[in-house]
Order: C-alpha cells, then structure tokens, then sequence
C-alpha cells in the first residue's frame, strides 16, 4: 500500500466536553463499533465493578472522571480511526491543549439539557484558533431538555460557528420518538433499545401511529422552518471550521450514535500538511516524521515505563527504523513502538500520517519533540505552553524516600500535567498545577506508583512572570515577589497578587515580565 492510499484511510480526532455531557460513555460506543469491547463499562460503575475502557488509571476508576488523554486506534469499514479522549475536567485543560494539537478534526458533545458549559467554550476557542473542523453532537435527547433552536442560537451566538442540523429530533424525554434525517430523507425511530428502524419520508402515511401524531407533525413543521432559513450545508466551510454540522441522539440509550459516526468519520478530514521550520511537511512525504506531544509514566505499574505519544506526520513509520531527534540531533532506533485501546496496547510494525503511536522513552524524550527519518531535519511548530495558576511547595513525608521522591517528581513533571520549580532562596521544590484535582491526582500516584507520600504547603495564589537571565538581580526579589528558576533554569518570579506585580513593575520598568500565557497562546 502506498502512504498516500493509507493517509487518506486516517481519521484522527478528539472528543472534547464539558464534564459530565457524555464524552466517554460516546467514545465507548465508538470502540463497540469497531469491536473493540463487547459492552460500553459503567463510567460510574462502582457498584457494578465495570469502568470505562478509556478511563485506565485506578484514581479514574474509582472517581468516575477522566483525568489524562488516552488514545484509542481501530480499523472501521474503509477507514483506519485514532480517538484521543480528552480529560473533560478544567484542572487538565492543558493535557487537552496538547492532544488538540495532534487531531485533524474534533467531535464537541453538548449536553442537550444543559446546553454550552464553560470547559466547552474554553477548548471550542482552542480549536476555533487552530481552524480544526468542528463536528457537534447533541446528547442527552432522551430526556427533557432545551429547545433545539435554542440550542442552535447558543453554539452560533457564544461560539461564533455557523450550524448545520443534519438531523431534527422528533420530541424529547418521554416524547422522544427519534429523529429526522435530512440528508436521507427518513425518520429513524426510537424504540427504547438498540435498535434503530428507518421509515422513509413518502412511506410516513403508511404509519397512522406517526402520521396523525402531533409532536411528529410540530418536528416537521421545525423542519421546514430550518430549511425554509436559507442555511445550505457547506463542506468547504466545515473545513475551514467556519461551519458545524450538528447531529442530535443518545450516547446512553444509544440513538443516532452509529449514523452521527459514520457520517461523521465519512466528512472528517484526512491528514493534512503541518507547519514545520517554516515550511509546510506533507503528510503524502516519502520520510517519516511525527511530533510527541504527550508523555505517560507507569502505564504498565509492573515495569514503571515512561510512554511517549507520537503523531505521525508524515511517511510510514517502520519498527526499528532509525530517526533523528531534532533538539539533539541524535539517531534513535525506534525498537519498541505501541498501539493502544487505553492501557491496553499491542506491539505495532508499522503506521501512517495521521495514526498516534507509542514509544518506549528511555528519559531522553521532551514534550513538543520532533523525529524525523533521515539526517535532515525539521521542527514542528512548538506546542503551546501554559502557565501554572495554582502553586504549593511539595515535601517527602519520609526523608528516607528522598531518592523514590525525586524519580517519581521527576517523572511525573515530564508528562506536562503539573510543572515544577525549585525556589533560588531555600532550594524547596515548588509545584505548580492548573488547579487543585492534579495535586490530588499527583499525591496519588506518588503513593501508589512510587510508595512516597507527600505532603503540600500553600503559598497561596501566584502570578508567574519570566525574567530574562541578564534582568535578574536577586536582592530586588522578597516573599512578594519569590524568586524561582523552572526545569529549562529559566528565572521566574512567583507574584502575591496584582498590586506585587505593579508595585514591582513600577519600582523596576527596565525588567520585562514576561507573560507566557501571552506569548505562547494557543500557539499556531
């Protein structure tokens, strides 16, 4: 098979969400699609003892919440299909950022009762800025909700995207009948199970039952309202992520699941060209390249590996190629190389543009690495960076523990999910997270993967400003104004509050602050 008949195979998207509005329980239909699992898990399946295929780690389990992205890779009809399943919980929006990053298209679930949530909003800007096509998935339809055309006004006046309803839901709740397919020309009904029964239009009069009932004939009349608004869906303009087309269904009952995928994954994008030291790679390009952007730690506990995610840019890769790693110009031999269904992998030979792949990382590996075969080589553009809001120092319970604290920090930090400081002061070591579940979920892991336990002193809230090397002058920093360096020894200052950052911006206009957040936002 060439590598442009088996690019044009990939579909390589994520499923973002506010928590709680479906995405995993949706994900899991996906992999009973591709026959991946035999039954959906129970996210919340304490009781039952069934978890979430895509929800691996313990602390996942036993919370019901997903709190890192896993990657899911399955062969579907003619296609070949990457899910990453994102962390819907605002304290890991930055592990979301960076999988945002390696998908050419994303399914948004909205809460059909709720409608757009906060975590919604913030990652739907994400992707707006990236220009990734945006595919929208109303869930919930078999309970009482909001109406649809509300629903409809919302994502175009908050989100600012045209919307395109593929399909119309007949009811809702308890007069949830099923919906009605646009491009098909055809009700598909609920009937309370898996089964789906499809009626075309011109055979309705055939069905009294539906014919002379009134929530049916009020859904028809919405529908000649939608087309009557002059909207006409547009494929160009859903590549361009200036259109969504908007699907309606269950993901529990399931309803509208498999049309909504195969729909979907019939429109999505194939692998597209990525910007690199300026230039544009083609994912089609003979070499292989690809970028990590995301590194696990302890995805097996029985032999504590370190992970790294790699989406592959462009060529095919082959087990045991040789690559260059772009920041140190050194050749690698890429021996041990996975494919996964959450922590379940299997060992893969080879991959195409667009497919994620897992690669065993003896320490030497960064988040934003690029490889590339060949000694030529090239950087993708660098992932964004985001900086910390929330800052603790972290200390080892038991001093004894110092060496199995240290690797495990160490390890931990190189998954991106909480970022570390040592203070220039006192050479305390210094966390600093998005918010307050990766501390829980950091303290955890430390305790069950590491057997260290940790404790947390609260230096309350900080805003960071880096500094340049040259500006800094250490007798001009106080507890006000904490002086740390970060893992790249780069010079920061930890901030009380806004008056600190002014005070000291004015006592000292000739050091720049610099606000990386700013610099790096949703980096392009």
């Amino acid at each position: 098979m060439s590598v442009q008949n088996e690019m044009k195979k990939r579909r390589t998207f994520a499923i973002i969400s506010h928590p709680d509005a479906g995405k995993t329980t949706l994900t899991e239909k996906f992999l009973l699609f591709g026959n991946l699992i035999r039954e959906s898990g129970t996210v919340k399946g304490k009781k039952s003892g069934k978890f979430a295929t895509s929800d691996w780690m313990d602390i996942e389990k036993q919370r019901g919440i997903s709190v890192t992205s896993s990657v899911m890779n399955f062969p579907y009809k003619d296609y070949q299909v990457n899910i990453l399943d994102t962390p819907g919980h605002e304290d890991f929006s930055e592990d979301t950022y960076r999988t945002l990053t390696a998908v050419d298209s994303v399914v948004m679930i909205i809460d059909g009762t709720k409608g757009i949530e906060a975590q919604t909003l913030k990652l739907f800007k994400v992707c707006k800025m990236r220009g990734i096509p945006i595919f929208t998935f109303i869930n919930k339809l078999d309970r009482e909700g909001r109406d649809p055309f509300d629903l409809l006004d919302e994502i175009e006046g908050e989100l600012g995207i045209e919307t395109y309803a593929m399909n119309w839901p007949v009811g809702m709740g308890k007069r949830f009948k099923g919906i009605l397919d646009r491009q098909n020309e055809q009700f598909v009904q609920f009937t309370g199970n898996e089964t789906e029964t499809s009626i075309p239009y011109d055979e309705i009069n055939d069905h009294p039952e539906l014919a002379e009932d009134e929530t049916f004939a009020s859904a028809f009349e919405e529908l000649e309202l939608l087309d009557g608004a002059g909207v006409e869906f547009s494929m160009d303009a859903v590549q361009q992520g200036e259109q969504t087309p908007v699907f309606f269904g269950s993901a529990l009952a399931p309803f509208g699941v498999r049309t909504f995928f195969e729909e979907f994954i019939s429109m999505a994008p194939q692998p597209a060209p990525r910007k690199a030291s300026g230039d544009m790679i083609s994912p089609d390009k003979e070499e292989f390249s690809g970028f990590i952007f995301k590194i696990q730690a302890n995805m097996n506990p029985a032999h504590r590996d370190r992970v790294a995610f790699v989406r592959v840019c462009s060529g095919k890769f082959e087990r045991g190629m040789n690559v260059t790693l772009d920041r140190t110009g050194k050749s690698i031999k890429l021996a041990q190389t996975q494919q996964f269904v959450a922590s379940s992998r299997e060992t893969i030979q080879e991959a195409y543009a667009g497919d994620i792949i897992g690669i065993y990382d003896p320490n030497v590996y960064r988040i934003g690495d690029t490889l590339v075969e060949g000694k030529e080589t090239f950087h993708f553009e660098e992932l964004p960076q985001f900086p910390p809001e929330v800052f603790k120092k972290v200390v080892v319970e038991n001093v004894m523990k110092s060496k199995q604290f240290k690797k495990g920090l160490e390890q931990l930090v190189q998954e991106g999910a909480i970022q570390l400081f040592r203070s220039l002061r006192s050479d305390e070591y210094i966390i600093g997270a998005v918010g307050q579940l990766q501390y829980e979920v950091f303290e955890y892991r430390m305790k069950n993967e590491y057997n260290v336990g940790v404790r947390f002193e609260d230096i309350g809230e900080r805003i960071p400003r880096w500094l340049k090397s040259e500006q800094v002058d250490r007798s001009k920093f106080d507890d006000r104004s904490l002086l740390v360096k970060d893992r790249e020894e780069n010079y920061l200052a930890l901030f009380k509050n806004d008056f600190s950052l002014r005070w000291f911006q004015d006592k000292n206009p000739d050091i720049d602050l610099i606000d990386l957040f700013e610099v790096n936002q949703y980096s392009q």
